[in-house]
């Protein structure tokens, strides 16, 4: 394992970079669930980018190292935001619906941007990006009219 203190600033730089990304990534994708006012926006989803990046960062350093497996780190990733996800997700029990799973999907999502950033896979980071928000706004807006359809019709 490497030392616990460093002054390399070429590994402090590639630290930055990736979880500066996983940040940026977070943001974008915060930032649509923000504006349609859900619980789990902006912040929410920044901070699971990053710390998602920074776990996988971790396990990195230990990479090669005897008796250790690094890819536990992403099934507890994921686990973890399984058990975050699941506190925005909320039942309506007047309106007898669930509310919240695209927004725990959202975020499920934004810990894989972490991931990915984390990880120096550019390309796939920006098409998860570009994807989650496409879908989320895209479908959001069907969404909403579907339910403003079904709400005029009665049903």
């Amino acid at each position: 394992m490497t030392e616990v203190f460093t002054n390399d600033s070429a590994q402090i730089m590639d630290f930055a970079l990736k979880v500066g990304l996983a940040t940026i990534s977070g943001l974008l994708i915060g930032l649509e669930r923000e504006l349609k006012g859900k619980e789990a926006g902006l912040k929410t989803n920044t901070l699971v980018a990053i710390g998602s990046a920074v776990f996988v960062l971790i396990s990195l350093r230990f990479y090669g190292e005897e008796y250790t497996d690094i890819t536990r780190v992403l099934s507890q990733i994921v686990t973890g935001i399984g058990f975050l996800g699941a506190g925005v997700i909320l039942q309506k029990e007047k309106e007898e619906r669930v509310k919240g799973l695209t927004t725990a999907a959202t975020l499920w999502c934004s810990a894989g941007a972490g991931c990915l950033a984390a990880m120096v896979m550019w390309i796939e980071l920006t098409i998860l990006t570009v994807l989650v928000v496409v879908i989320n706004i895209i479908f959001g807006y069907i969404d909403d009219k579907l339910g403003e359809r079904n709400k005029s019709k009665g049903e």
